[in-house]
């Protein structure tokens, strides 16, 4: 009986030659390859520089925002107009102190104004004052001229910045932020009373609160 060659069999564990690189050693795994770095976020605060001249026409943020804690909330009219506290302080504005230093006192006053329209105050209702250094705004209005300058007071529809010398000139808003940020002692004695008469609502000073205290006397 003739006999029948066997098949070759193939083995499922027999495979070809692994494939090397040339110099014999394994081929490293290749490194993805980074892509461009996403931009760096912007840093708090307001943008450019400290204080822009001329500084934008301020307008209310949006109000959702939430102010930093850097300067408290200043207090607005309560929905009846009347200061809040009650009718019967509703012909005497309520007075609020900031601490500051002489030189941060214009800062505080900003942080303020910001704060102010942050709750819904129109910035034509707010008057600032500096007892020392005008603020940059009044400098570089006032480089046009006096006239220019008071028409925008007159105007009524913008945050109006004054020397304590002019506060006589200034009329009645419902704010006034008084900056004590240097001058004399009898220039800030003098703009004090001053400013408590042409608030109609509320008075704000940024200062030392000793210092304040002593000036105002029993009006604070």
């Amino acid at each position: 009986m003739p006999l029948i060659p066997e098949e070759p069999q193939i083995h499922e564990s027999a495979q070809g030659p692994r494939a090397t690189p040339a110099s014999g050693r394994t081929a490293p795994t290749p490194r993805p390859v980074p892509g461009p770095r996403p931009a760096a976020p912007p840093r708090p605060g307001r943008p450019g520089p400290a204080r822009p001249m001329p500084p934008a026409q301020r307008t209310p943020r949006d109000a959702a925002a939430k102010p930093g804690p850097s300067a408290p909330a200043a207090p607005g009219p309560s929905a009846s107009g009347a200061p809040a506290g009650g009718a019967s302080a509703a012909s005497v504005p309520q007075i609020q102190l900031i601490p500051a230093s002489v030189e941060g006192a214009l800062d505080a006053a900003e942080e303020a104004v910001d704060l102010l329209l942050d709750s819904g105050r129109a910035p034509g209702d707010v008057l600032v004052i500096t007892t020392g250094d005008p603020h940059p705004w009044a400098t570089h209005e006032l480089s046009f001229g006096e006239a220019a300058y008071w028409a925008q007071h007159d105007a009524g529809d913008d945050v109006f910045y004054a020397d304590a010398a002019a506060l006589t000139r200034a009329a009645a808003r419902p704010v006034v932020v008084v900056a004590l940020n240097g001058g004399s002692e009898e220039t800030a004695v003098a703009a004090l009373p001053t400013a408590l008469a042409r608030a109609e609502t509320l008075l704000i000073v940024c200062g030392d609160p000793q210092r304040i205290n002593s000036m105002l006397g029993a009006g604070v």
